[in-house]
């Protein structure tokens, strides 16, 4: 098989990469051993102190890189008296190296030593460009385009990031780390946008290597059941789910989500006759439940209630990015399953990366989830219109997660009649109008410390009640990043929860802290950032410089340097969008200089740290 690091395919370099790279002098590659040329010639980069300099800024080029990490990466264990001076040395050498003309490529300002590289100067930078495309051309319903892109970006790839010096810092560790876990992403992207185009033997012939270093990435493991199954490998294409199947089982103690299971039954279809509609049970294809689904009773109540009936309004769940939409939306598929024989399906209509999902892909993933063996037409409205029809009669319950928008749920909305859709959604989605809303807040307090104690061990969790209650109050007590806090801590077994908690209330640490398995809440935050409009990031960047998450809006007026009307609107789009929770009601004091002092608003402490990182630069990649 074909080295995937190595893979080029004649003539797509070129044209891709390199090509882009014509006429640019300076060029430097950290996807494989460290080096850089001009004009393509070697560049010496020095000895092993001057290289680990240089590879610590290209973890995050084009933004600040702070002294004390570059010591600590340099020097990790007892750094010298001169230490800074040594420093100073190997930046002054590789500017001289790097920036003979002294065009201020590599200098230091505020926050650090900055070195500055265009996206054909660097592979990593190309790499992100290149992604960037291919996600535009799948939003654009384009996926050869979109295939042809992430192949050129996975093509730059030579090796491991960093290889010669990853293993002597751990910020870079960190850093490769990260690059792979985002590399992966884009493998899966180019799986699903190649497998669109209906070319499935290129993904036939890499994705076993992939999936043999990610077992247990669901995504991909769909992608390879599918493709196996497309090129004629159907018993490979059986075996692999088994294989999946197995895994999630004996490591995770879960079931395969609903892609794994959507492609499984894809390659069952084949063989199978259609299911009989008289009395038949439909199919069962939602994620696991928690066993430790906490709270939300309240919620749970309504929403069940709502669908119990007979058809009626889509049900929506709202709120902001890991409050725990998707789990309530499935313990409740799971509750009310009995009450729905032709099937209970879930589906996200978002990629990971926050990226909408075309609504063909959509429509024909539910539709062969359920046993639907018509030919859905390629048009929207007609698609749509024989959908509803396919579904008329029937008693089945749609779980649409992660809505971007109305339009999105244009096409797959059932008829009125027993077919109940549940949708979740970070938007309010106004132009949803008669849907039933519930907004789902964050946990209690006393929620949370149950949700944190069942994770890490109700003894250690009541040991420190002090420190464990300042760790769910750093994660704003939403459930992502309290599970995130709580994988962390079973890792780090040994540490004390008030040093845990020390890192949390840094804001420089907070974002890095909450990740788990390659996953964090930057990673989730990044997803709704990129589907913000550029109207609701100016105003969150604009919100993100004031001194603190609370303010008023005159406040937020002169921020945003508008009247306040203006600005009342700007904040109104960011409740719309589900980044702002609303203001609670006012309580107009003698402190208050006038109603509008009075209404306070505040935004997610962890969505603040990461507008904020957004607004210095930093790279946000998990």
């Amino acid at each position: 098989m074909t080295d995937i690091f190595t893979e080029t395919r004649p003539g797509e370099a070129e044209s891709g990469a390199a090509g882009e790279r014509a006429g640019a002098r300076l060029r430097v590659d950290l996807l494989g051993p460290l080096c850089a040329t001009r004009d393509g010639l070697p560049l010496p980069l020095g000895p092993l102190k001057q290289r680990l300099v240089l590879a610590v800024l290209l973890t995050r080029p084009n933004a600040p890189v702070s002294l004390e990490e570059l010591t600590d990466a340099v020097w990790p264990d007892d750094p010298p008296r001169t230490a800074r001076k040594n420093l100073q040395v190997y930046v002054s050498t590789l500017r001289r190296v790097l920036d003979p003309d002294d065009l201020g490529r590599l200098h230091h300002g505020p926050g650090g030593y900055v070195l500055h590289l265009g996206a054909d100067e660097c592979d990593s930078l190309r790499f992100e460009e290149l992604a960037r495309c291919g996600d535009a051309e799948v939003r654009a319903g384009a996926p050869s385009r979109a295939a042809r892109f992430y192949r050129q970006a996975l093509d730059l790839w030579r090796h491991e990031p960093f290889s010669d010096l990853a293993g002597r810092a751990d910020v870079l560790r960190a850093a490769v780390a990260r690059r792979h876990v985002r590399r992966l992403a884009v493998y899966e992207a180019w799986a699903e946008a190649q497998l669109e185009t209906g070319d499935a033997a290129a993904v036939a012939d890499t994705v076993d290597e992939m999936v043999a270093r990610h077992p247990l990435r669901e995504r991909l493991r769909a992608a390879q059941i599918t493709a196996l199954h497309r090129v004629g490998r159907r018993t490979e294409s059986l075996a692999a789910y088994d294989d999946c199947r197995q895994q999630l089982s004996r490591e995770l103690g879960l079931e395969p989500g609903t892609a794994v299971r959507g492609a499984y039954r894809a390659v069952l279809a084949d063989a199978a006759p259609p299911r009989p509609s008289g009395g038949a049970t439909g199919p069962r294809l939602l994620p696991p439940g928690l066993a430790d689904f906490t709270g939300r009773a309240r919620e749970a109540e309504a929403v069940a209630a709502r669908l119990g009936g007979e058809g009626g309004p889509p049900v929506l769940l709202t709120g902001p990015a890991g409050v725990g939409k998707t789990a309530l939306a499935v313990h409740v598929a799971h509750r009310l399953a009995a009450h729905y024989p032709d099937g209970v399906v879930a589906t996200r209509l978002c990629a990971e990366d926050g990226s909408v999902r075309p609504w063909a892909s959509v429509l024909a993933e539910l539709a062969r989830a359920l046993g639907c063996t018509e030919r859905l037409p390629a048009g929207r409205e007609e698609a749509a219109t024989a959908w509803r029809s396919w579904l008329s009669g029937r008693r089945i319950l749609l779980v649409l997660d992660d809505a971007p928008d109305a339009a999105a749920l244009g096409p797959l909305l059932p008829p009125s009649g027993p077919t109940a859709a549940l949708v979740t959604s970070r938007s309010r989605l106004p132009g949803l109008e008669a849907a039933h809303r519930t907004e789902l807040p964050p946990l209690s307090p006393d929620e949370a410390l149950g949700l944190l104690g069942g994770i890490i061990g109700r003894t250690r969790a009541a040991a420190e009640p002090a420190a464990a209650a300042r760790i769910v109050a750093a994660t704003g007590l939403l459930p992502f990043a309290l599970r995130a806090a709580g994988n962390r801590l079973c890792v780090l077994r040994h540490m004390p929860l008030g040093q845990y908690a020390d890192r949390l209330e840094h804001p420089a640490e907070a974002l890095d802290e909450l990740a788990s398995g390659g996953v964090g809440v930057r990673t989730r935050l990044a997803g709704t950032w990129a589907r913000l409009p550029l109207p609701a990031r100016d105003t969150l960047d604009a919100l993100a410089a004031l001194p603190g998450p609370a303010f008023s809006l005159p406040t937020a007026a002169r921020a945003l340097g508008v009247e306040g009307r203006a600005a009342q609107r700007a904040l109104e789009n960011l409740i719309d969008v589900g980044v702002l929770p609303p203001p609670p009601c006012p309580e107009v004091t003698a402190h208050a200089a006038s109603a509008e002092e009075s209404v306070r608003y505040e935004l997610p402490w962890l969505t603040l740290l990461f507008a904020r990182e957004q607004a210095s630069g930093r790279d946000t990649r998990c």
